[in-house]
């Protein structure tokens, strides 16, 4: 019931805060450039995500291409803003998701949904009817719709949403939407409310919470501090939380272009992060260090 009611309600879309209200049934595309169909880059085993979420045989990740923000710094750029993908009408979804159980991943992690709700609903319809089993993983930058996670309550397992800037005029600035931190707030909010602190069982693997991602971006210690102190105090200090310290340039930035954002971060604006993060008594703190420091001071 709650498939058909989103698949109806893509006649005037408002499966994102973006509120286009195009008739996606018809093919008419809004912001996300998405139509009746999803369309997927790639879907795979992936070795690369938290330890709870990819244990020993990997996550499920199924990449949706196309998204509902424009972050100029996106490390896949040629999946979320240049199309890189194929339309997967909803059997086709469904048999990936029934493939990567089949390969023996862990979970089913969908990667940027926020646009495409409705459809994964239709094909979680026909993949649980024909025997999926698995954690649902809902991978998202926290751009979604209050009615989104209202229809995915009691659906998703894992919500892992990425906070990227607490500053209005900053996200304006780099992911083209002004009220990305406001939405980010509260749709996080009502992830925790739905599935509560991350819980991971006896084998190290993920099976139900929320889970916090937040790339520390170079010269915005600020905007860190202030999304961490959010976590702290509004949602629960047991909250887990991957603090990233991957960013590098890519997408539209360089000398030219976000002059401010063409270098790596510092090996000490990512330990004041931590630092912060520990002061404000949050302990489960992802800190997988990257491959990025050599060199970098």
């Amino acid at each position: 019931m709650r498939a058909q009611e989103a698949i109806a309600g893509l006649a005037h879309c408002r499966v994102c805060p973006r509120d286009c209200e195009v008739d996606r049934l018809a093919d008419k595309t809004g912001v996300c450039r998405t139509g009746r169909y999803a369309r997927v880059s790639s879907y795979f085993p992936h070795f690369g995500e938290e330890d709870c979420l990819r244990g020993w045989r990997g996550s499920g990740t199924i990449f949706f291409t196309w998204c509902n923000l424009r972050c100029v710094f996106c490390q896949n750029f040629d999946i979320s803003q240049e199309g890189m993908g194929v339309e997967t009408p909803p059997e086709q979804l469904a048999a990936m998701m029934l493939d990567l159980q089949a390969q023996g991943v862990h979970n089913i992690n969908l990667v940027t949904p926020e646009h495409v709700v409705p459809q994964v609903l239709e094909a979680l319809v026909i993949a649980v009817e024909e025997g999926l089993r698995l954690p649902i993983v809902y991978n998202t930058s926290a751009y979604d719709s209050m009615e989104s996670l209202r229809l995915l309550d009691g659906i998703v397992d894992i919500y892992m949403p990425d906070f990227k800037f607490w500053s209005p005029h900053l996200a304006q600035r780099y992911v083209k939407a002004k009220d990305y931190p406001e939405v980010a707030r509260r749709v996080i909010l009502e992830m925790h409310r739905q599935v509560g602190d991350l819980v991971i069982d006896e084998d190290g693997l993920a099976r139900r919470g929320l889970l916090l991602r937040h790339l520390v971006m170079p010269g915005f210690l600020e905007e860190t501090k202030a999304i961490l102190r959010f976590v702290a105090e509004e949602i629960s200090r047991n909250t887990y939380v991957n603090l990233m310290d991957q960013y590098y340039p890519a997408g539209r930035v360089d000398a030219q272009h976000y002059p401010e954002l063409n270098r790596r971060l510092t090996r000490s604006e990512y330990a004041e992060a931590v630092a912060y993060a520990q002061e404000l008594g949050l302990t489960r703190l992802d800190r997988r260090r990257s491959l990025h420091w050599i060199g970098v001071y």
